[in-house]
């Protein structure tokens, strides 16, 4: 008689590691190797990651034309760099501005935008910041560090299955004679969920 493989991990443990004795499972019956693994992660880690956002946010920062594009058509403008792929077939970019600040969490499970900020972080995937940050997202903020004037609005997004959101920031001050690399060397994947702002070099 043979055990199903999610009847062999508790479910009452932590979903780290779940995750862990399940590779450890796969991995001991041969349904996976340890190179397929490290391979995924690393191109999530380094081609799929929050590199390819920055990429399109300082690209934003410096052509007028693609930030109108970016905002009309996130899919579109976002797949011309090349970044498309499951998790991203539906892209909207929101804009952060002097007096809207946007921030973004999946209410239901973790929808996120991995060709843009590649594998969600665990922190977004909590239950306290999926349910908190919809109830009190000043509050949710300032925890980050990103204090918000009274006459700033916060507008929370919820992904989901049918549409991504990817949070465009505030350019900082200082950088006018910057390059789009330089730029995007500055843009974290913290600002492009909208936790926290892009710093000033």
């Amino acid at each position: 008689m043979t055990t199903d493989i999610e009847d062999t991990v508790a479910p009452g443990i932590e979903p780290a590691l779940r995750a862990e004795a399940l590779e450890s499972l796969l991995l001991e019956r041969g349904l996976i190797d340890t190179k397929t693994i490290e391979t995924f992660i690393r191109t999530y880690e380094t081609a799929v990651g929050p590199m390819n956002g920055a990429k399109v946010v300082a690209k934003a920062w410096t052509d007028p034309e693609y930030k109108r594009w970016l905002l009309e058509d996130g899919t579109a403008a976002i797949g011309s760099l090349g970044f498309k792929g499951p998790q991203g077939e539906h892209m909207v970019v929101v804009e952060n501005t002097p007096t809207v600040h946007n921030v973004v969490v999946c209410t239901l499970c973790s929808c996120y935008p991995w060709p843009v900020l590649g594998l969600p972080p665990s922190w977004y995937k909590d239950p306290a910041y999926r349910s908190r940050v919809v109830k009190e997202p000043r509050a949710v903020l300032a925890e980050w560090g990103t204090e918000l004037g009274p006459d700033v609005e916060v507008r929370v997004h919820d992904s989901s299955s049918e549409v991504r959101y990817l949070v465009l920031p505030e350019r900082p001050a200082g950088t006018e004679s910057m390059s789009e690399e330089e730029l995007a060397g500055l843009v974290t994947r913290d600002a492009m969920v909208g936790v926290r702002k892009v710093a000033a070099p």
